[in-house]
C-alpha cells in the first residue's frame, strides 16, 4: 500500500533556496544556533554534560579507553551477578567484550527467532549489550539503530541494559545531530532515543523502575584515547 501511495504522489523537488523549505531549515538552524550562544561547545564539555544528564536519571556512567573498556565492563558484570549478556558478536565491539569476560558470564546471541527461544530470554537473560550510534549531550540521550544482530528486544527486554558509546560521536544537541547525521537525506526505519533507565508512576505518582523496560542502565562512553 505505502508503495502504490508512493509511486502516485508527485516528485518531491529538493528544497532550494529561497524556497519555503529552506527558510523554514533556516529559521530553525538560528534558533538553535541562538541557543548555543555562550556555550561550551568542545568534546570534553560535550562529554561532561552527557555524563552529568545521564546520572541525573539514575543511569551508571563510566569512562573507559578503547582497550580497556572491555575488561572493565566485564568485570563490572560479574561482580553484579550477571550471567548471560544478549549482545552481537558480529561487530567489533560484540567480539571484543566476548573475549574479556569471565567463565561465569556467558554471551548469548539473537540468533534466531523470538518465537523459539521467548522464555530463555525473559526469564534467563541478565543484560543485554547494544552500541549507540551517537548521542545527544544536552539530554544525555543515547540514539540506537536497532538492526538483525541486535534488534530493540535487546535494549528492551533484559532487567539491564549496557549501553557502549563512543565520545567522538556525541552531538550538543539534536538539531545537531539530525543536520550532521544528515537525517533529512534517509532516515533509518527504526531510531530509538534512550534517555535513562525504564520508568513510570502511578497516580500517586509513585516513581518505579522497569516497568517498561530495564530498571538499570550503564553507559560505557570510550574515550577514543588508547590507555599509555
Amino acid at each position: 500500500m505505502l508503495g502504490r501511495l508512493r509511486a502516485s504522489a508527485p516528485a518531491s523537488a529538493p528544497s532550494r533556496a529561497g524556497s519555503p523549505e529552506a527558510d523554514i531549515a533556516a529559521r530553525i538552524a538560528a534558533h538553535y544556533a541562538s541557543q548555543r550562544a555562550g556555550i561550551d561547545d568542545s568534546q570534553p564539555a560535550r562529554l561532561d554534560r552527557f555524563q552529568q544528564m545521564l546520572e541525573a536519571v539514575h543511569a551508571d556512567v563510566f569512562r573507559a579507553s578503547a582497550d580497556t573498556w572491555p575488561a572493565e565492563l566485564a568485570r563490572r558484570l560479574a561482580a553484579a551477578g550477571v550471567r548471560r549478556v544478549l549482545l552481537d558478536p558480529s561487530r567489533a565491539e560484540g567480539t571484543a567484550l566476548v573475549r574479556a569476560l569471565p567463565d561465569s558470564v556467558a554471551a548469548h546471541s539473537y540468533a534466531q527467532p523470538i518465537e523459539a527461544w521467548k522464555d530463555a530470554l525473559f526469564d534467563t537473560i541478565d543484560a543485554g549489550f547494544t552500541v549507540a550510534r551517537s548521542g545527544i549531550a544536552a539530554t544525555g540521550t543515547l540514539i540506537v539503530e536497532p538492526d538483525a544482530g541486535s534488534p530493540r528486544t535487546v535494549s528492551l527486554v533484559p532487567p539491564l541494559h549496557v549501553a557502549l558509546i563512543h565520545a567522538s560521536t556525541l552531538h550538543i544537541d539534536l538539531h545537531a545531530a539530525v543536520t550532521a547525521e544528515r537525517w533529512s537525506d534517509g532516515m533509518p526505519t527504526n531510531l530509538v532515543m534512550i534517555s535513562g533507565p525504564s520508568k513510570t508512576s502511578d497516580i500517586q505518582q509513585t516513581l518505579a523502575y522497569g516497568a517498561h523496560g530495564p530498571r538499570a542502565l550503564w553507559v560505557v562512553i570510550v574515550t577514543d584515547e588508547a590507555a599509555a
